[in-house]
C-alpha cells in the first residue's frame, strides 16, 4: 500500500511540474507563486518537521535552526562567489545563466526531500495503516508543489528546459525509492532533522533573495503579490490538512 501510495505522489509531482512548464509565459506570476509556495514549505513544512525529529539545542538554540542558517548562507556565499568570478556581482537578475549549478543543487535537493516523503509513508505504515494513510495524503497534497519548483528552480537559473524535465522526472520517482526503502530500513531522525533545517534555510535565501525580487521586476504589478500570498494560502492549507 506505501509503494502504491507513492506512485499517486510520483504523479502529483509530475503534474505540478508540468504545470509549471505550461505557463511557464507568465514569468513574473508563476515566479510570485512558486516563492509563495516556497515560503509555506519551509514555514509550515521543512521547519516544523525538523523541530520534530531532532530537539536537540545547541548554545540554547535548536540544531535544525542553526542548520537553516547555515543552509541559508550556504547558498549566499555560493552565488556570491560565482557572481565575483563571472564578473555579474550586481546583476544577478539578468545573469541566471552563471547560475545553472545553483538551480540544480536546490532542485536536487528537492529531490532528496521527495525521498524523504517517500520513506515517510513506507516508515509510517510501518506503525498502522491509519498513519500510513494520514501521511501519504500530506505527501500527495504537496509533491505537486515540489514538482511545481523543482522545475521552475532549475529553469530559473538558466538551465535548459530538458534539464529542468530531468529533474522533475527524478523528483516525481524518489518518492517511490523513499517508499521502499522506507519499507525497510531505518534512518536517524537526528540526521533528517538536521538536513531539513538546513534545506529549509536553503529554499529560504532562494525565495527571498532571489525569486520574489525578480517576480517584481519590472512594470509594478500586485498580481505577483497575489499569487505569492496565494502559494503560502496553499501550503498553509495542505499544512491544516496533513494535521
Amino acid at each position: 500500500m506505501a509503494i502504491l501510495l507513492a506512485l499517486v505522489s510520483m504523479c502529483s509531482t509530475f503534474i505540478g511540474g508540468l504545470v509549471a512548464d505550461r505557463i511557464g509565459e507568465r514569468k513574473r506570476l508563476v515566479l510570485g507563486l512558486a516563492a509563495g509556495v516556497m515560503l509555506g514549505v519551509v514555514a509550515f513544512d521543512l521547519l516544523p518537521e525538523a523541530l520534530e525529529a531532532d530537539p536537540r539545542s545547541a548554545l540554547g538554540v535548536p540544531v535544525p535552526l542553526l542548520a537553516a542558517v547555515v543552509g541559508f548562507f550556504t547558498v549566499h556565499i555560493l552565488e556570491r562567489t560565482v557572481a565575483l568570478h563571472t564578473g555579474h556581482e550586481d546583476e544577478f537578475g539578468a545573469h541566471h545563466h552563471d547560475f545553472a549549478s545553483v538551480g540544480l543543487v536546490a532542485a536536487s535537493g528537492l529531490v532528496f526531500h521527495s525521498f524523504l516523503d517517500g520513506f515517510s509513508i513506507g516508515i509510517s505504515f510501518q506503525v498502522g495503516a491509519a498513519a500510513g494513510a494520514a501521511v501519504a495524503i500530506a505527501v500527495i497534497s504537496h509533491d505537486f508543489a515540489d514538482g511545481f519548483n523543482t522545475f521552475t528552480l532549475t529553469t530559473l537559473y538558466g538551465n535548459a528546459r530538458r534539464r529542468g524535465l530531468a529533474m522533475l522526472t527524478a523528483d516525481a520517482i524518489a518518492p517511490v525509492i523513499g517508499a521502499i526503502v522506507g519499507t525497510f530500513v531505518k534512518v536517524p531522525t537526528t540526521f533528517v532533522g538536521m538536513y531539513l533545517g538546513y534545506f529549509a534555510g536553503f529554499l529560504l535565501y532562494l525565495a527571498t533573495a532571489d525569486i520574489l525580487p525578480e517576480a517584481h521586476a519590472g512594470k509594478p504589478s500586485t498580481a505577483p503579490l497575489f499569487f505569492t500570498l496565494l502559494g503560502l494560502g496553499f501550503m498553509l492549507l495542505v499544512a491544516a490538512a496533513s494535521h
